[in-house]
């Protein structure tokens, strides 16, 4: 018999790839594995993805994935791709730290749904991966891959720039803000966000009920469907009522005709980096008669402020004991985020809720026109302030409004660093966004190609 070979290093495979490779038997996952860890050793001393990760456990799954696949047994869709989980997510015998001094050391019994899920579908768990302190703004140590000076966004920090470093394919993350689609953008990587109540959150630190969302970053799109197939509800996180249905074939298919696109100009349009703006008038232009560019309602301009009004309300209820239990162990912009939450009146956070199935009508004629909007991920590239996470206005309507997101590596500012395009489609019609956004990959693709 011939031995075969890899293609190439495993740990530059996108995640599909591996299991193709290892449904071929090119790769076993347990050389995928120490691939990913070899990788870990080289960069992280840089990069500061990890905030916990344990070779010795993830050689052991890896090795139990290449038995079971020897032995002929039922595969699942990431069987031997090693993932990394944002640490708010808890795996059992793993830290789940949630970016605080004050959870050192805790240790959950069982896994999160959604890790179980994972476990369900053959992936291998690396690790957890840093996040800002409580998934909030205060940031972690992780650096920007492309550029050590910059920050990777946050909160889901550690997760995006794994994957831009090449330390792993895939990874999962959470999002009440901008925290999956901003450092995503930042980082040069595919982040996915689902429709709020696509992905079960039992076993996910609670921030915000009414905001949090469940996202998957990525190299390809390919990825972060085969992820969020295995998803849906769980009977035990009342907020996830979405079954995925015939996700993954839909999106991995070619649209039956072309796609129409709608260029949104959002109330902050003012806080676009010149070459941003340049860049979506080219992507407009590309898409010719399928482009439209228009406007959001004039009630869209006091999203952010009932997105602010509702994080704080509930972030306060769920996290402000950390805050009481040791003041000094939390930063001073939590402690600050926890006095805003204290002194918001209940109508004005109850006012703020009933806005969020208004504003979701509101947008019901742009999709019965529209297969997706198109829209900025952040400003632009990742600022040069590790002190900061960046600006996350041009996620927060989509958040507040629970509607699925992706951001896609297309652009690039001045200094050459990544600036995502930011694709948004109808609440429970993730499959139909997927499949625009591979549809404008495979546009933007091949222009490059034809411009060389």
């Amino acid at each position: 018999m011939v031995k075969r070979i890899p293609t190439a290093d495993p740990a530059t495979l996108t995640a599909r790839q591996l299991v193709q490779q290892l449904g071929d038997g090119v790769l076993s996952a347990e050389q995928a594995t120490n691939a990913c860890l070899a990788r870990i050793e080289s960069m992280e001393p840089a990069i500061h993805a990890w905030a916990h990760y344990d070779g010795q456990q993830a050689l052991m799954q890896a090795k139990e994935a290449d038995r079971r696949r020897a032995r002929g047994l039922p595969l699942g869709p990431l069987h031997g791709v090693p993932i990394g989980l944002k640490d708010i997510i808890d795996a059992r015998g793993m830290p789940t730290e949630n970016g605080t001094a004050l959870d050192a050391g805790k240790r959950p019994l069982e896994d999160a749904t959604l890790v179980q899920r994972l476990r369900n579908a053959g992936a291998v768990i690396l690790g957890k991966t840093v996040t800002s302190e409580l998934a909030y703004f205060h940031p972690g140590p992780t650096t920007n891959p492309h550029d050590t000076a910059r920050t990777p966004g946050g909160s889901s920090s550690g997760s995006a720039a794994a994957v831009a470093s090449g330390m792993v394919p895939f990874t999962v993350g959470t999002q009440t803000n901008g925290s999956v689609i901003r450092p995503a953008a930042f980082c040069g990587v595919v982040g996915y966000k689902p429709s709020f109540g696509a992905v079960p959150r039992t076993g996910v630190l609670s921030a915000a009920q009414s905001l949090d969302q469940v996202g998957f970053f990525a190299r390809s799109i390919d990825d972060v469907a085969l992820a969020a197939a295995v998803m849906g509800p769980d009977g035990r996180d009342e907020g996830c009522n979405l079954n995925p249905g015939p996700l993954l074939d839909t999106a991995l298919s070619a649209p039956p005709v072309t796609p129409d696109i709608a260029m949104v100009h959002t109330p902050f349009s003012e806080r676009l980096e010149p070459a941003t703006v340049e860049g979506f008038s080219e992507l407009i232009e590309m898409l010719g008669s399928h482009g439209v560019e228009t406007a959001l309602p004039e009630v869209f301009g006091r999203g952010a402020g009932w997105l602010a009004t509702i994080m704080a309300s509930e972030m306060t209820r769920n996290l402000g004991h950390y805050a009481e239990r040791d003041p000094e162990q939390v930063s001073d912009v939590f402690k600050s985020l926890m006095t805003q939450g204290q002194a918001i009146p209940a109508v004005d956070y109850l006012a703020a809720r009933d806005m969020q199935p208004v504003l979701l009508e509101a947008l019901e004629p742009l999709f019965e026109r529209f297969d997706a909007i198109i829209t900025p991920a952040a400003p632009g590239e990742a600022p040069a302030d590790l002190s900061t996470t960046g600006d996350p206005i041009f996620c927060t309507l989509w958040t507040l409004c629970g509607l699925p997101t992706i951001t896609l590596p297309l652009l690039t500012g001045v200094n050459g660093l990544p600036v995502g395009v930011q694709l948004v489609g109808a609440h429970g019609q993730d499959a139909r966004l997927l499949r625009t956004a591979r549809w404008l990959m495979t546009q933007c693709t091949s222009d490059e190609e034809n411009e060389t």
